[in-house]
C-alpha cells in the first residue's frame, strides 16, 4: 500500500513541478525541479521506489523515444545526417576514451575497464532531457534538430561501449573486432526491427479494420502499444530496443502520411500522446530524484570499504562533468574545422561558426534517465564473488553528471542563445501559405465538379438542396482563397488573418456561452452539449494555432 502512495505522490509531484517552475524567481528546467521533488518524496516516505533498470527501460523509454522519433522534423534529420552521425558515433567513442583515462588518472583505485564503463554510460545525451531544455529555451531550429537527432541515435554506440567495458572488467578480456561486429548488429538489427514491426502492425490493423470494423479507441491503443512491441522484439534479437523505438516512431510518421487514420483518431491520439509524454517525462525525473539519497549514502558509506570524503567526491564529480563538456567542445571544434576545410576544397560556401555556436553545442549535451538506468545495471559482484570495484562511486559520479549537465544548460543556454544566428534552413518547395492555397484550390475544384452534377454520391440530397449547400461552402472557400491570394501582394495577409481570427474567436465564444446556458437550464441533453462544445473547442484550437 505504501508503494502505491509513493507512486501517487510522484504523480502529484509532476503536476506540482509545473506550478513551482512558474513561481520560482529564477528559471529552472522542469527536470531539475522534478528531481528535487523526488528527493523530497524519498525523504518523506523514508524510501523511494526501487529502480529496476530493465523495467525502467521498458516502461519509460520506448513510448518517449517513439513519440520523439515520430515528431522530429525529418527534413532536418536527413539533411544534417553527417553532422548528427559525427556526434552520435565519433563523439561517443572520443568521450569514452578521453573521460575513461581522466577517471582512471583522478581515481587510481578505479580500474581502467570500470572507468571506461562509466565514461561510456555518461557519453550519450538523453533525448528526454534535451527536449525538456529546448522546450523552454528558444534555440535556432537547425541547431535544435542536430542536438535532438544526436540524442536519439547516440545511445547505441554508448551502450555497446558500456557492455564491452563491463565485460572487460568482469572477465579481463576485450576484443575490438567483436565489439565492432556487435555494434553493427545492435544498431542495424534494432533499426530494422523497429521499421518491420511498425509496418507489420499498421498494415495488419488496416486489413482488420477494413474487414471487420472496430471500436473508436482501438487505433489509439494499437498506436500506444507499437513502441513496446518494437522494443521487445529488438531486445529478443539482442539488438538495441531503444533504436527500435526511435525507428518505429520515424516509420510511423511516414505511414501516417497515407491518410488511413480518421480525423477523430488523429485528434484523440495527439491528445493522449501529449498527456502521456508529459506524465512519463515528469515521473521519470521524479523517480531519478528518489534514487539520489540512497546513491549519496552508498557513496559516502560504501559497504566493506573506507568512507569517502564529501569534498573529495564533489571535486571528482565536478572534474568529470567539466571534462565531459571540454571533450565535447574539442570534438565539435575539430569536426567543424574539418567540415569547413572539406567544403572549401570542393569549392562550396562554408559557414564559419562563431565561438558561441560551439559553446552552445557543448553545453547542450544534457544527460538524463538513460545514464542513470544504465549505470544501475553495473554488476554487484565479479565471478569470484568479490564486490564489483567502485560500483557505488560510479553510480554517484553518473548521477552527479546528470544534475550538473542540467544545471549548466539551464544557466548557460539562455545567455548563449540570445541573438545566436545559424545558417538559414533551405526553403521547402511549399511553405504554409502555398499549402493552404493548394488545398483550397483542390476543394473548390471538387465542389464545382459536384455542383455540375459530377461525382455526386448515390444517396445525395435533393438537387436543389445540394446546389444550395455547395454554393454556401463555395463562398467560404473562395473567401479563404482571397485571404491566401493576399500573400502574393494583393493585400496585407497577416493583418487580414489576424482580424478574421479575432472575429471567429468572438463568434465561437458566443456559441459556447449559448450552449452552456442551454445546458445549465437543462434545455439540451448533456451528451448533445458535450458534442457541441467539443466541436467549438476544436475550431477554437485551430484558429489559435494559426
Amino acid at each position: 500500500m505504501e508503494t502505491v502512495e509513493v507512486v501517487l505522490a510522484m504523480l502529484v509531484a509532476v503536476i506540482a513541478s509545473g506550478y513551482v517552475a512558474r513561481v520560482l524567481p529564477v528559471a529552472l528546467p522542469l527536470p531539475l525541479i522534478q528531481i528535487a521533488l523526488g528527493a523530497v518524496i524519498a525523504g518523506g516516505f523514508r524510501h523511494g521506489v526501487a529502480l529496476d533498470p530493465e523495467i525502467f527501460f521498458l516502461l519509460f523509454l520506448p513510448p518517449l523515444l517513439f513519440v520523439d522519433g515520430w515528431r522530429i522534423p525529418k527534413i532536418g534529420l536527413f539533411r544534417d545526417k553527417a553532422t548528427i552521425l559525427e556526434l552520435a558515433l565519433g563523439l561517443v567513442v572520443f568521450t569514452v576514451v578521453g573521460a575513461g583515462y581522466l577517471l582512471h588518472w583522478m581515481i587510481p583505485a578505479m580500474p581502467l575497464a570500470v572507468a571506461f564503463a562509466l565514461a561510456a554510460i555518461v557519453a550519450p545525451t538523453d533525448p528526454v532531457a534535451v527536449s525538456s531544455i529546448t522546450a523552454r529555451v528558444p534555440m535556432p531550429p537547425r541547431l535544435q534538430h542536430i542536438i535532438e537527432g544526436e540524442s536519439l541515435l547516440n545511445d547505441a554506440s554508448g551502450l555497446v561501449c558500456f557492455r564491452f567495458a563491463v565485460a572487460a572488467a568482469v572477465t579481463g578480456h576485450f576484443s575490438l573486432a567483436r565489439a565492432g561486429l556487435s555494434f553493427l548488429w545492435i544498431a542495424l538489427a534494432g533499426i530494422a526491427a523497429g521499421v518491420a514491426i511498425t509496418f507489420a502492425i499498421t498494415r495488419t490493423h488496416g486489413l482488420l479494420q477494413r474487414r471487420f470494423g472496430e471500436e473508436d479507441g482501438v487505433p489509439v491503443l494499437i498506436n500506444l502499444l507499437t513502441p513496446f512491441g518494437a522494443y521487445l522484439v529488438a531486445e529478443r534479437l539482442n539488438a538495441s530496443g531503444i533504436l527500435a523505438a526511435v525507428a518505429a516512431g520515424v516509420t510511423m510518421s511516414y505511414l501516417e502520411l497515407s491518410g488511413a487514420a480518421t480525423p477523430g483518431t488523429r485528434i484523440r491520439r495527439n491528445v493522449i500522446w501529449d498527456a502521456l509524454q508529459f506524465t512519463l517525462n515528469g515521473t521519470m525525473f521524479v523517480l531519478l530524484g528518489e534514487q539520489l539519497p540512497d546513491i549519496a549514502r552508498g557513496a559516502l558509506r560504501p559497504h566493506g570499504g573506507q568512507p569517502y570524503d564529501p569534498w573529495w567526491l564533489a571535486g571528482r564529480a565536478l572534474a568529470l562533468s567539466l571534462g565531459l563538456v571540454l571533450l565535447r567542445f574539442v570534438w565539435v571544434w575539430i569536426s567543424l574545422r574539418l567540415t569547413i576545410l572539406n567544403r572549401k576544397r570542393l569549392g562550396r560556401r562554408a559557414f564559419e561558426p562563431r565561438l558561441r555556436v560551439m559553446l552552445t553545442t557543448s553545453v547542450s549535451g544534457v544527460r538524463g534517465a538513460l545514464t542513470m538506468a544504465g549505470v544501475m545495471t553495473l554488476p554487484l559482484a565479479l565471478p569470484d564473488g568479490s564486490p564489483f570495484p567502485a560500483r557505488n562511486l560510479a553510480i554517484f559520479l553518473a548521477s552527479s553528471v546528470i544534475v550538473f549537465s542540467l544545471l549548466l544548460a539551464s544557466a548557460a543556454l539562455p545567455a548563449l542563445l540570445r541573438g545566436l544566428t545559424m545558417p538559414d534552413e533551405p526553403q521547402a518547395q511549399c511553405d504554409e501559405d502555398d499549402a493552404r492555397h493548394a488545398a483550397t484550390l483542390a476543394a473548390i475544384a471538387a465542389l464545382e465538379k459536384l455542383r455540375d452534377g459530377d461525382g455526386a454520391p448515390a444517396d445525395a440530397a435533393d438537387p436543389g438542396l445540394r446546389e444550395q449547400a455547395v454554393g454556401h461552402v463555395l463562398r467560404l472557400y473562395r473567401h479563404r482563397l482571397d485571404a491566401t491570394d493576399a500573400v502574393n501582394g494583393h493585400g496585407d495577409a497577416q493583418a487580414l488573418q489576424r482580424a478574421e481570427r479575432a472575429v471567429r474567436l468572438l463568434a465561437l465564444n458566443a456559441e459556447r456561452d449559448a450552449v452552456l446556458r442551454l445546458a445549465r437550464r437543462m434545455d439540451v441533453p448533456d451528451e448533445t452539449a458535450r458534442k457541441l462544445l467539443r466541436q467549438i473547442d476544436l475550431l477554437e484550437a485551430t484558429y489559435r494555432q494559426d
